[in-house]
């Protein structure tokens, strides 16, 4: 999701088998240390793409051709040319984990922080940190992030809140004071292990879909009250749920340890939904999240299944949507 790393890593493990086109000028001109600089690889649309040995990837995020991935053991951003693999560490991590990424039209990257609590935005074009949030104290684990209508939304797996971070006049990011803690009810009860995980909007902006990884539930949550109905999937259990993305009235859950992605059609309030297909290859190597360039998918392999050394080898691989 190393000053954590290995440790994390065992932890997140744990956790997770109990519960059964060119990179635009400014990132191509970024120069990055750590997790061996730079990564070079010919080829057109390559549908495997190679990432830093030892980066433990866990969130993407795309724009136009270029593919950001966060690290789980030092908190690097590394950006992907998605058209010839060729790639460079754009900022460099705090020493904690990035997890999930959402980017928005501004070239601002918002990145769940994962056991640190917190949440940062950082600008693409120059890696700065434009702003970081302390959104829990103690025991957390910050997730997830979506960008829904004005507010940056943020899971976390250990507690029963969503984290709200309000958008200001011209996408201002706000000040700390600012930061909604809202409190989770109705469908959604509180479990053992990782609880809430992966987040994104209805079809119609008008609430949030949260996946539980622990019980396997689809939730709908009212942004306003935090009320949580579980969405009606005709029985498919989202067993591993980690990742989520909607794409018009199509939802695509990335089912990490399964190695599958369901998806689903929704209706356009995010009620319920039928299961369309599944997505697997033989590529997949525990994929945690997805983002969409085009009629394809990409998904990082986290490969949790995998003791984590600073050699591990890591993918994110390219599947047709």
């Amino acid at each position: 999701m190393t000053k954590l790393g290995t440790g994390l890593r065992v932890a997140t493990l744990a956790l997770a088998t109990a519960l059964a086109a060119t990179l635009a000028p400014a990132v191509a001109q970024a120069h990055g240390r750590g997790h061996d600089g730079h990564h070079d690889h010919g080829g057109t649309f390559p549908a495997v793409l190679q990432l830093p040995n030892g980066f433990q990837p866990e969130g993407i995020a795309i724009k136009g051709r270029t593919a950001y991935f966060g690290s789980l053991a030092d908190g690097d951003i590394y950006a992907v040319n998605l058209r010839n693999g060729k790639g460079t560490v754009v900022s460099q991590g705090p020493g904690t984990p990035s997890v999930g990424l959402k980017i928005d039209h501004r070239d601002r990257l918002f990145v769940a922080g994962g056991p640190a609590g917190n949440a940062r935005v950082v600008d693409i074009r120059t890696g700065a940190i434009l702003k970081s949030y302390q959104l829990a104290t103690g025991s957390s684990f910050i997730n997830d992030v979506a960008l829904v209508r004005k507010t940056a939304w943020f899971t976390d797996s250990s507690n029963p809140f969503l984290y709200g971070v309000p958008l200001g006049k011209h996408g201002n990011l706000p000040d700390a004071s600012a930061v909604v803690k809202l409190p989770l009810s109705g469908d959604y009860v509180q479990q053992p292990g990782f609880n809430l995980n992966g987040i994104a909007p209805t079809p119609n902006g008008a609430s949030l879909l949260a996946v539980q990884s622990n019980t396997g539930l689809l939730l709908r949550i009212d942004p306003k009250t935090g009320v949580a109905t579980k969405v009606d999937l005709g029985g498919y259990v989202l067993a591993n749920g980690d990742g989520l993305l909607v794409i018009g009235r199509t939802l695509y859950v990335v089912q990490n340890l399964s190695n599958l992605v369901a998806v689903f059609e929704l209706n356009h309030a995010g009620t319920s939904g039928v299961l369309k297909k599944t997505i697997t290859n033989p590529n997949f190597d525990v994929p945690t999240t997805v983002a969409a360039n085009g009629r394809w998918l990409y998904l990082p392999n986290a490969r949790f299944s995998t003791a984590p050394t600073p050699e591990t080898t890591y993918t994110a691989v390219r599947v047709k949507r």
